[in-house]
């Protein structure tokens, strides 16, 4: 199992969860992440020309794309190379790694590929067009993915979170102790999302009992998008 972005967040959650359940994992990120069992393998999304990924597994089960980014500002702030940045790492990453592991995938004969949208972008918020932008195009790879890779039994889905109680969401102050009651008000269920939360659907989505589950944009995210 790969994970990209396992050194914090989600994504370090999942992979603690996959280590209790006994899986071999493989890490690609910039620093090694703590309490993780793993081969790690030096990546950076931003640079993935100059990333060496020659140590991956021959064959590969699973694949999970965790980096992500949380820029919220107004359309009229926004740079082009802000845009720009967004992408390269919510997509070009995931393209890039998805791309070096797709040999071992398909040798699996039967994998799981799990990518990160939000939402976001099936809802429309203000100040998102920068990570809307993004995730969409992540939803979009999701599904083509899935249609094309089917052949291989490689099922390829993504999880679409709400506001996570994250490392990622603190550090954009969007948790802090004047914001963290409003966000959990614009919840259904009454409040914000935890890492566990969305790393449970996530290794749901990688087991074989979502054997018969491909080309999905699954929300969790407290009843968020389909609730009022």
């Amino acid at each position: 199992m790969l994970i990209a972005g396992a050194s914090s967040g989600i994504g370090h959650t999942l992979a603690l969860q996959l280590q209790k359940e006994g899986a071999t994992l493989f890490t690609a990120g910039r620093r090694q992440p703590e309490g993780i069992q793993s081969t790690h393998l030096v990546w950076d999304a931003l640079r993935t020309g100059e990333n060496d990924l020659s140590g991956l597994p021959d064959t590969l089960h699973g694949l999970v794309y965790a980096p992500g980014s949380i820029r919220l500002a107004p359309f009229g702030k926004l740079t082009v190379e802000q845009f720009r940045e967004d992408f390269e790492l919510n997509v070009l990453g995931a393209v890039a790694l998805l791309k070096a592991a797709m040999p071992a995938l398909i040798q699996s004969r039967s994998a799981g590929v799990v990518l990160f949208s939000t939402v976001a972008a099936k809802m429309g918020f203000g100040l998102h067009a920068s990570v809307s932008v993004a995730k969409s195009a992540v939803e979009g790879l999701a599904k083509s993915l899935a249609a094309e890779l089917a052949p291989y039994r490689i099922r390829v889905n993504a999880v679409a979170p709400s506001l996570t109680d994250t490392p990622l969401a603190r550090n954009a102050g969007l948790l802090d102790d004047n914001r963290r009651a409003a966000a959990d008000k614009r919840h259904p269920l009454g409040r914000v999302g935890t890492p566990e939360d969305i790393a449970g659907m996530t290794a749901f989505l990688l087991s074989e009992e979502a054997g018969w589950i491909t080309g999905q944009v699954i929300g969790v995210d407290g009843g968020m998008s389909n609730l009022k």
